[in-house]
């Protein structure tokens, strides 16, 4: 049992969410190089097969992503994001008007032309705002969530030798700080991503996983990003391909310990994780 007060909804552009029980994020990437091969989509026809078979899983919100984070990735242009995402956007709120979208930028013009131009209602930022000074403000100013992750270093360094003191302080004290500057800027709902596998170890990713109740100390909602990681397959010594049991175990040890969003490539198994998580609970 938490003794904080942890919040249990957030406004997503006048539509508030109940987080009483835990919500799932599907992944669509819009890159030729995640690390994950069959997340990547192409092609509006496409985009919108993936999103039908989502929604028909039960997803509660779609988290799209054209910038590949991915260690070693690309750095690509903001011109080359945007061409990615703009008709893919376009596609999906012509048939979803009412589902909810997360775009996966760290890119404030990009997060002001999703918002504004298509209604997006939730902005994940890898780089907790470090990549461009700019996000805070544009953010706080049209007043969207914000999912806040923690990340040593960039995509293309984060892997190269991440090291730590005492890594659950650091991050805690990083998240505070953050925080109180997105207050500052007027962003009401803020969302905690330790972000497994961005700057860290494996051992680092399962003492984050074991400790992850202490985030709670945070009282923002938590969102466990584990999905066919490294940290699963490295463990194997096999490949993404074969980690989805993997991912099912750690999601829900995750919801044991007080995450409030999965983020996953594969919604139908992370749905089921959350019902029968929630019934054992209720009972």
């Amino acid at each position: 049992m938490s003794f904080f007060q942890v919040q249990n909804s957030i406004n997503c552009r006048g539509k508030l969410v109940d987080l009483s029980i835990p919500k799932v994020m599907g992944i669509i990437n819009l890159t030729p190089d995640s690390f994950y091969e069959k997340s990547r989509q192409y092609g509006k026809e496409h985009i919108i097969n993936r999103v039908d078979e989502i929604v028909s899983q039960g997803v509660d919100i779609i988290d799209i992503g054209a910038y590949s984070s991915r260690p070693g990735a690309d750095n690509i242009t903001e011109d080359e994001e945007w061409k990615r995402l703009q008709p893919a956007l376009n596609a999906i709120r012509s048939k979803y008007q009412e589902v909810l979208i997360s775009v996966d930028t760290f890119r404030s013009r990009i997060a002001q032309k999703c918002i504004e131009e298509y209604n997006v209602n939730l902005i994940n930022d890898i780089s907790g705002g470090e990549l461009d000074k700019d996000m805070f403000s544009v953010v706080g100013k049209l007043q969207v969530p914000y999912i806040l992750m923690h990340m040593q270093g960039t995509p293309q360094n984060m892997q190269d030798n991440p090291q730590y003191k005492h890594i659950i302080q650091e991050m805690l004290s990083y998240f505070a700080n953050k925080k109180e500057q997105l207050l500052q800027a007027g962003v009401k709902d803020v969302i905690i991503d330790p972000g497994f596998g961005f700057g860290k170890t494996l051992d680092h990713n399962y003492e984050i996983l074991h400790r992850l109740n202490e985030f709670q100390i945070l009282e923002n909602p938590l969102l466990v990003g584990i999905s066919r990681k490294s940290m699963i397959y490295k463990y194997f010594d096999n490949t993404a391909e074969d980690a989805l049991n993997g991912t099912t175990v750690l999601n829900t040890l995750a919801l044991t310990k007080g995450a409030k969003f999965l983020r996953v490539h594969d919604v139908k198994e992370a749905v089921e994780a959350v019902m029968l998580f929630t019934k054992v609970q209720t009972q």
